[in-house]
């Protein structure tokens, strides 16, 4: 018999005598390898699973373009060819125009955009019906429907009227006592701030809307709602500048400066004869709970089709990426596509980067301490075996047998309990994962390859840690006072 199967044999026969002490041991192991296993595969894991949560919170980047025309197909194209096709979730493009129904004497902002791709940016839009399908099909918001009335299946008769800035000439010209006038302007993010100015018999303003609804609704939406900000404007003559005849918003400089352009490229809308009217059949009503609930939402070819442009004010992207990865992404479309830039929407980014690095760092300090825990169970059951065995163990010494010899076997059994332990722990540990993975993520967890070596190399370690105190006892012994107290 070689030394080697000899050595294995002195293992498992002292293992078996002591079935329920070690029974302890590998059950300790094998516990710490499941929670070791499967909380590592879900700390690899959790970045995908985490990013795919996020994504039903909207968009994570903006596509938005340079110039005043908007941004063509082509160029949008252009800047998703920075984005790997395996993470990028979905691409909405958006058009903002403000129509005018004239039958109920309201004004809206419609948003044309392609419903397949909103779907997948937007996943929390809740719709009451379904999505615009087919040419003159509409989705309403929820605050719209509410106020003129429209239910799924009702018809809309929606008018354009190119504003200031798609006509030529003076616009003082129309500044006449008693004129309604309307501009628009672009503020913040590409969003255009809309407003309508009545003036009196003196040609100074006497009552003004301002619609903001595509700027921030913490800061620059106040512009609508903010009446001192507004009251600023009556009894004043245009044009104006911002900083002399009336204070920008606190925080919203943006925003006011465009409310002050609007007003000073404002025009008589109804000087124009480009007005163009199409009916519409309401398919659904929109519930977000936010902004867009005042929009009207149509396909892009209905937009072009009553506009008579194709061009996108900005496009809406769900990247299913890392932060650092965004950025690099963003930095790639400015620099490659021609007259478009990227802005990442960083309340999405920063939120998902705070949620996993806690949680990440929850994880690591789970396993942290059931690798401790299952170390302390491990290293008492092997210190009450040397106890036991003292007298075993005084006896060989006295026979001749070397401290490495001890330190070997009882080594041996524990690196022995380490290896099953692992390969236990690493098959329940996937299972505890994929458990954990559909319950709170609700989708399947990711196998990695190298998770059974790892988790029983991990386990054999934790192990051999283990044992070096009960080794360092069963070493101490002195045979003589073994020997003597039998």
């Amino acid at each position: 018999m070689t030394k080697r199967r000899m050595f294995l044999r002195m293992i498992t026969a002292s293992l078996l005598r002591r079935r329920s002490r070690m029974l302890i041991a590998l059950l300790s192991i094998g516990i710490g390898a499941t929670i070791l296993a499967g909380l590592v595969t879900i700390y690899v894991d959790v970045p995908r699973q985490m990013g795919a949560q996020f994504r039903s919170f909207g968009a994570n980047m903006l596509v938005l373009s340079d110039g005043e025309e908007g941004m063509t197909k082509d160029q949008m194209d252009k800047a998703l060819e920075s984005i790997p096709t395996d993470q990028l979730v979905g691409a909405a493009p958006y058009r903002y125009i403000r129509v005018d129904m004239t039958t109920r004497q309201q004004s809206f902002t419609a948003a044309g955009t392609d419903f397949a791709q909103i779907t997948r940016t937007s996943p929390y839009f809740s719709v009451e019906g379904r999505y615009p399908e087919k040419s003159r099909e509409i989705l309403v918001g929820k605050e719209i429907a509410e106020t003129i009335g429209i239910r799924e299946g009702s018809g809309m008769e929606l008018t354009w009227q190119p504003t200031a800035g798609n006509t030529e000439g003076d616009p003082s010209k129309d500044r006449q006592p008693g004129a309604v006038l309307s501009g628009s302007a672009e503020g913040w993010s590409g969003g255009a701030v809309y407003v309508t100015v009545k003036l009196d018999d003196s040609a100074k303003i006497a009552s003004l809307t301002i619609d903001a609804g595509t700027q921030t609704p913490e800061i620059g939406g106040l512009a609508q709602t903010d009446e001192a900000f507004t009251r600023q404007f009556i009894g004043k003559a245009l044009p104006m500048t911002l900083g002399e005849d009336v204070d920008a918003l606190s925080g919203a400089t943006v925003t006011s400066t465009a409310v002050v352009e609007a007003l000073n490229t404002a025009r008589n809308t109804q000087s124009t004869a480009a007005a163009k009217t199409m009916k519409y059949t309401v398919t659904g009503i929109l519930t977000t709970g936010g902004e867009e609930e005042s929009y009207v939402f149509m396909g892009l070819e209905d937009m072009a089709g009553l506009t008579g442009s194709d061009a996108v004010d900005v496009a809406e992207l769900s990247v299913s990426a890392s932060a650092e990865e965004l950025e690099a992404y963003a930095e790639q479309i400015t620099e490659n596509a021609d007259g478009v830039r990227a802005r990442l929407v960083k309340r999405v980014t920063r939120s998902e980067t705070a949620v996993l690095g806690k949680l990440q760092s929850l994880v690591f300090l789970v396993t942290a301490v059931v690798l401790i825990l299952t170390m302390i169970c491990v290293s008492t059951t092997m210190m009450a075996v040397v106890s036991e065995r003292r007298r075993e163990i005084g006896l060989r010494k006295a026979l001749g047998a070397s401290d490495g010899s001890i330190r070997a076997e009882f080594l041996g059994e524990g690196m022995f309990l380490g290896l099953l332990g692992g390969v236990l722990g690493a098959i329940l540990g996937f299972v505890f994962a994929q458990i954990v993975s559909v319950n709170v993520f609700g989708s399947s967890i990711t196998f990695q390859p190298l998770l059974l070596p790892a988790a029983v190399l991990v386990s054999m370690g934790v192990a051999a840690l283990s044992c070096l105190q009960p080794i360092k006892r069963a070493v101490a012994i002195d045979p003589a006072i073994v020997l003597k107290d039998e």
